[in-house]
This record gives structure tokens, C-alpha cells and sequence, in this order.
């Protein structure tokens, strides 16, 4: 009758409530002691021992028959909450719990404990409440609150989702914004749900706890999320769905009411179940309705444009900014810098925003080598010998190890390149994915002879794609013939000089020249197009200066080509 495994979750307990092992009902091991004597015995529950899952017709809970080692460890060590006993909470908290409609057996069923902490916002040692966070029956961190909602994580430790055991085995499953959320729909009998370790930031999408634990959701059909109805906690709503998929996600609101807390103390345990169990898909794909969309309506008829977003170099952005679900185009001569460039934008917005990127970049070999470049732009100059292994090599090396992917293929396709990007939206988060160059990551499943229709089909699956992830694309593209003037000086190439070139430009949400003047000793950035007059201004031009060092473009003025000296000579 045992088994191994379930969903691909490795068993460490089978049978963890010694129920009747193979029998398809019998007493429910949450709610059977607390009933009169002669009901004790009462077959309530149903049991399915292939999927690890009890029903409870008494209580009208599900509960786990089995517990499961952790799925995908993280490789990264971290620190340990070091207290291993649980103390349960006294009268006083327990009184408190009770005023905000959660009993004592929900604060036993998810280890609620009660403790001394020191809290870093006032200062001393307080009588705090720990939520326990567990993984694969493991305690991997301590979420403490002090009397005067004062919050910690237990430093060093990993950060994963609050009760993510509980939904092994489930085929849906219920995020939230905060641990007295998941004891609000426990009480209500939704035990699968979990809630983020640090509820929802503007500004960030760093959703590290979603890398540590995505495995967990693989198997998942649907994924509710009932967060806050804040600006932040819509902003949290909207990352989780392009990491997760729309296609698995539905979305629950509490009417009135901020939270699940609220909304439990507010209509009961019943009226909270309806609103999990009301939760409408996420709008469809390619469909729009104004009430989609009221919210952005609104705002811009507020406010007009949103400013797009900058890369950090003043002289720029002063000519360019971008929005993601988008592609940006990017060309130049060979040996121009378009690559190293492209580098520099994507490290800018990984600085200002905190955007991960994934790069398929066949020409960028060998990728140590990429990376290395990548590392003295963070960095900020050219780490030695005597760096290795010091605090700032590892705190850039960590950066740049949990922030810029390479994609190493033998074979570079469009669709491999694309899959994997796909997975790297969910698997990590990525928000750019550079291809460089273009003519070496090929559309094999573009038949056509025609080179404008092949360049078009090709855009078209970039824009698909970007749209999609809500992703931000770079392609770079080589100038397929070079010019040069009366004088003998290589021309500058535009958009039109692209294999396919009319397509290039046509397509294109926005076109960039990398050029560089070897005799002043500068590169230009210019562009060469833009689709929305908010975002920039064609035919504007920026100056560099390149520091070898750091690989870093330094800004600085237009040049008078009229001098004999340059700005900085």
C-alpha cells in the first residue's frame, strides 16, 4: 500500500496521523477528539491515499495523510533558526488570537509559538509572536511580531513561503499577503493556503522565495491569489501572475475589507470560504474590457503618461526611456561596442529597478568571459588576483549569480531561445532577455525564402513574446553592407542597413546605433527610433567615454566637432 512518492514530492511520512492505512473513510484527525463521546468514532472524513489528501464532511476541512520531503533545495547556504522547541502561546496571546477570529487549535495546527526576541525598531528584547516557517518538515525561518506590530525576519535565513507544506499533493492552492491571512482561511477551512514571507513592496519584484520554492507549484491548476487590494499589494498580484502563468491563476477580492483577517472578523468562516471559492480567472488573453482596464484609464486621465524606464546614465536617459512588453533594436559596425552596450542598459536597470536578464549570446563566448565583463560593470572597476574570494568579490559574484543567466546552447533556435526564456520568467524572474546577434539565433520554423517575411515573422514572435512575460527584449543586429563618405570614413548604419531592413524599422517599438569615433576617442549612442513621443526623441544622440577598467560608458558632452581638443583632454 505504501508509496514513495506523490506528484513527484518525496514521502518522509506516510500515514502521519496513524488513520485506518488503505481505508477510504474513517475519523478526521482534526476535528473527531473535539466531538461528543459517541461521535468520536464517526466515519466523517474520506481518504485518498493517491493523492495524500483527507476530506472532512464534519468540519468541512482537508488535511495532508502524509508529510514530504523538501523539492528543490537551494544550493546557496543559509542561516538556521537555532530554537528547535516550539512554546506554545500563552493565555494572553492566545486571548489576542481569539479577538481577531483565530482558536488555539488553528495556532497548533501551523505551530504558532510565542517567545523573547530582540526587535532592532524599539530597540530591546520583547515578547514576540513567531510564525515558524517550515519546509519539508524543516524550520527555515522565524517571522517575529512584537505588541507594537513590529515586524523581523531571523537574519541570514531563506526566505520561502509561510506554510508552503501545505499544499503538496493539492492541485490549487491559495497565496496571500501575510501570515495571519493563511491562519484566517485555516480557520475556514482552506488549509492549502501560504502566504509571502514579506508581504508586497512598491517598486521590486525581487521574489526570491518564489525561486526558492517553485518547484512547489508545477503541479498546480490553480493558484488563487487573494492579496491586498493596495496599489502594492495589486503590484505583488501582477509579478506573481507573469512568474505563475495567467492560465493557472484566478483572483479573489474581501469585498470591503483589506485582507482575509478582516474579512474573517468581519462575515465569519462561511462568507470568507464563499469569497476563495468565488475567485474569478485572470481576464483573458487578447481579450481587453474597459473594466480591465479602468484602473489604467483612470490614471493616465490623472496623471497622462507613465515615465518610462531609465538606465542610469543621465546624458541617456535625458533622450530615452522604455516601458517592458516591448523590443528594442540595436545596431552598429562591428567592434562599435553594441554589445558591451546593450550590457551597460541592462546592468543599469538591474541597478535602478532590480531587473534579472537572461542572455543568448552566441558571439559572447566564452561566457566567462561575458561574465566577467558583466562583474567589472557592477564592480565599477577591474577586480585583481588579490580581490578573489574577498567580501566584495562575493558580494558581486553573488549578485551577478543571482541576477544575469547565460543561455549556453549547442544550437541557438529562436524557439529554444524563447522556451528558455519563458522558463527563466518563472523559474527566476528575469525581466530582460538580450539576443545578440540575431543572425545567429535562427527561426528554424520560418520557411519562407522571403527575407522580409522571415524578418517579420521573427519580430512578431519577439513581440508575442515580450508582451506576454511583460518582458523587456534586446536585439542586436549587424548592418549587412558598410558605406563609406567622400573622405573614406565609414558611414553611420541606420535601421535600413539590417537584413530585412524596412521590417527592422517598421516593427521595431524602438531603434539605438552604437557608433563609435576612433579618432575622438568616443562612442555615440543615437536614436534612431522611437514609438511613443513620451519615451524619447528620434534622431537624439548621446557621448561616451569608455572606461577600460570597468567596461563602463561614461557620459559626456556633445562634442563640437569644430574643436581640436576633446571635453576631457
Amino acid at each position: 500500500m505504501q508509496t514513495t512518492e506523490i506528484n513527484g514530492f518525496l514521502i518522509d511520512t506516510f500515514n502521519q496521523h496513524k488513520l485506518e492505512e488503505g481505508k477510504k473513510q474513517g475519523i478526521c484527525p482534526l476535528c473527531s477528539h473535539t466531538r461528543k463521546p459517541k461521535n468520536q468514532k464517526a466515519k466523517c472524513a474520506s481518504y485518498d491515499w493517491e493523492r495524500g489528501l483527507g476530506t472532512c464532511h464534519n468540519c468541512n476541512s482537508t488535511f495532508q495523510l502524509h508529510t514530504y520531503k523538501r523539492k528543490g533545495d537551494t544550493v546557496k547556504v543559509y542561516e538556521r533558526p537555532k530554537d528547535k522547541v516550539i512554546k506554545p502561546p500563552d493565555t494572553k496571546v492566545v486571548q489576542w488570537f481569539k479577538s481577531r477570529g483565530i482558536s488555539q487549535q488553528t495556532l497548533t495546527d501551523l505551530r504558532v509559538g510565542e517567545g523573547a526576541e530582540y526587535m532592532p525598531q524599539t530597540g530591546k528584547t520583547e515578547n514576540t509572536i513567531k510564525f515558524n516557517y517550515f519546509i519539508g518538515g524543516e524550520l527555515i525561518n522565524i517571522k517575529y511580531r512584537d505588541g507594537r506590530k513590529n515586524f523581523k525576519l531571523y537574519k541570514g535565513a531563506e526566505k520561502v513561503f509561510y506554510n508552503i507544506d501545505s499544499i503538496v499533493g493539492y492541485d490549487s492552492c491559495v497565496i496571500v499577503e501575510g501570515e495571519m491571512d493563511v491562519l484566517a482561511l485555516h480557520e475556514a477551512g482552506i488549509t492549502n493556503a501560504i502566504s509571502v514571507p514579506n508581504g508586497a513592496t512598491l517598486n521590486t519584484n525581487n521574489l526570491d522565495y518564489l525561486d526558492n520554492c517553485i518547484d512547489y507549484f508545477e503541479d498546480k491548476d490553480k493558484v488563487i491569489l487573494a492579496v491586498d487590494s493596495d496599489e502594492a499589494g495589486q503590484a505583488l498580484q501582477a509579478e506573481l501572475i507573469r512568474r505563475l502563468g495567467s492560465e493557472v491563476c484566478y483572483l479573489a477580492t474581501f469585498d470591503d475589507c483589506k485582507d482575509a483577517n478582516e474579512y474573517l472578523q468581519k462575515y465569519g468562516k462561511q462568507k470568507l470560504a464563499e469569497r476563495i471559492e468565488g475567485s474569478r480567472p485572470v481576464p483573458l488573453e487578447n481579450v481587453t474590457t474597459f473594466r480591465d482596464i479602468e484602473d489604467e484609464v483612470t490614471d493616465f486621465v490623472r496623471n497622462g503618461f507613465k515615465p518610462g524606464y531609465q538606465v542610469g546614465l543621465q546624458n541617456f536617459d535625458d533622450i530615452f526611456s522604455t516601458y517592458t512588453g516591448q523590443f528594442i533594436t540595436v545596431t552598429g559596425i562591428p567592434s562599435s561596442g553594441k554589445s558591451d552596450f546593450v550590457d551597460q542598459m541592462v546592468v543599469g536597470y538591474n541597478q535602478n529597478y532590480g531587473w534579472k536578464t537572461a542572455f543568448a549570446s552566441p558571439e559572447n563566448v566564452p561566457t566567462y568571459l561575458h561574465a566577467h565583463k558583466l562583474m567589472r560593470k557592477v564592480w565599477q572597476g577591474m577586480p585583481t588576483s588579490a580581490d578573489i574570494h574577498g567580501e566584495k568579490w562575493n558580494k558581486v559574484a553573488d549578485h551577478c549569480n543571482t541576477n544575469f543567466f547565460h543561455i549556453d546552447m549547442e544550437r541557438y533556435t529562436l524557439e529554444s531561445v524563447l522556451k528558455k526564456g519563458a522558463e527563466l520568467v518563472k523559474r527566476k524572474g528575469i525581466k530582460c532577455l538580450v539576443i545578440d546577434p540575431f543572425n545567429k539565433v535562427r527561426d528554424v520554423d520560418c520557411k519562407t525564402e522571403d527575407v522580409n517575411r522571415y524578418t517579420m515573422e521573427y519580430l512578431t514572435k519577439i513581440e508575442m513574446f515580450a508582451k506576454k512575460f511583460d518582458v523587456l527584449v534586446f536585439i542586436v543586429a549587424h548592418p549587412t553592407k558598410m558605406y563609406k563618405d567622400k573622405d573614406g570614413k565609414i558611414e553611420e548604419p541606420t535601421m535600413y542597413n539590417i537584413k530585412g531592413g524596412g521590417e527592422w524599422y517598421d516593427a521595431s517599438y524602438h531603434g539605438i546605433l552604437v557608433h563609435r569615433d576612433y579618432e575622438a576617442k568616443t562612442v555615440k549612442a543615437k536614436i534612431l527610433k522611437v514609438k511613443f513621443q513620451n519615451l524619447g526623441e528620434n534622431g537624439a544622440e548621446a557621448y561616451f567615454k569608455w572606461e577600460p577598467k570597468s567596461g563602463c560608458f561614461i557620459p559626456h558632452e556633445e562634442i563640437n566637432v569644430a574643436d581640436d581638443k576633446m571635453p576631457w583632454e
